[in-house]
């Protein structure tokens, strides 16, 4: 469950196979010891490679349906594409109040998205670091044992929190935008007791709540796709009899979750942006 990171090591640090750094060099780290003394600005390679992949197949998938949309004699793939957008395109009316052209675009950007990152969960768990092993020794020169490679983006932390982060950022702005820097300052400090004696508790109430939002985004999709990861692992050790007898069952429920996931961060988001824009003042 190791991501594969690229990160700077400095001079004379010991890696773990006791050979020495002789200068700064940015490189593949070959254990977490190794990737958490990388620091801050280590990427996780595999986690931003598949982000942007299925970033890549919803924008090609949409625009291919797009440009080929007819209304006499629509496909399957078009009809497909069209109850994706209507089934988001109603969850937004029904739940943003405020008129935004943007939350409608950005919340099935959004569902699409996390569900194909989820998706990467359906295959099976040991085939693509299999070839991210043989990648890594044939291609970077690197020992088996030193490849590391997790395929789901959203068993990662880095990645749910950088989707939850945007958001979080666009909710400050609206907030500000539609409200005002002096009408977002009263919503912080005069809700919900409004005196001016509980100033500092209720901006203690509302700083807080602001701040579970991004760590509620990113916490309950990293914590439900990472911990499926980890349960298909502990099957694969398992012998393979027993494989087939709890995977298919764990498969079978992990249709439900994925896109329940999906589905969760898109509603929560919309939920948020709406309330960005009401302007109870």
């Amino acid at each position: 469950m190791q991501n594969l990171t690229f990160g700077k090591l400095p001079a004379g640090y010991e890696r773990a196979d006791g050979t020495i750094v002789n200068e700064s060099t940015w490189t593949f780290a070959r254990s977490g010891v190794e990737a958490a003394d990388m620091g801050f600005m280590a990427l996780h390679v595999d986690t931003l490679g598949w982000s942007v992949l299925m970033g890549l197949i919803f924008i090609g998938l949409f625009r291919f349906v797009a440009t080929r949309a007819t209304v006499d004699t629509p496909g399957g793939l078009q009809n497909f594409v069209e109850i994706i957008v209507e089934f988001v395109q109603g969850i937004v009316k029904d739940t943003f109040h405020g008129k935004n052209a943007l939350v409608a675009p950005l919340a099935l950007t959004i569902f699409v998205w996390v569900f194909l990152m989820n998706s990467l969960k359906w295959i099976p768990v040991d085939y693509i670091p299999q070839l991210a092993t043989l990648f890594g020794q044939h291609v970077l020169g690197m020992a088996p044992e030193d490849v590391y490679f997790k395929i789901v983006p959203t068993t990662d932390p880095n990645g749910t929190f950088g989707i939850s982060i945007a958001v979080f950022a666009l909710i400050i702005y609206y907030s500000l935008k539609i409200k005002g820097v002096g009408g977002f300052t009263r919503e912080l400090t005069l809700t919900p007791f409004n005196h001016w004696a509980l100033i500092p508790f209720n901006f203690f109430l509302e700083v807080l709540g602001l701040l579970t939002k991004p760590l509620s985004l990113a916490l309950r999709l990293f914590g439900n796709m990472y911990a499926g990861e980890v349960v298909f692992i502990l099957i694969a050790l398992l012998p393979f009899y027993v494989q087939w007898v709890l995977n298919v069952p764990w498969a079978i429920f992990h249709i439900l979750v994925i896109p329940l996931q999906a589905f969760i961060f898109m509603v929560l988001t919309v939920v948020y942006l709406s309330g960005a824009h009401e302007d109870n003042h």
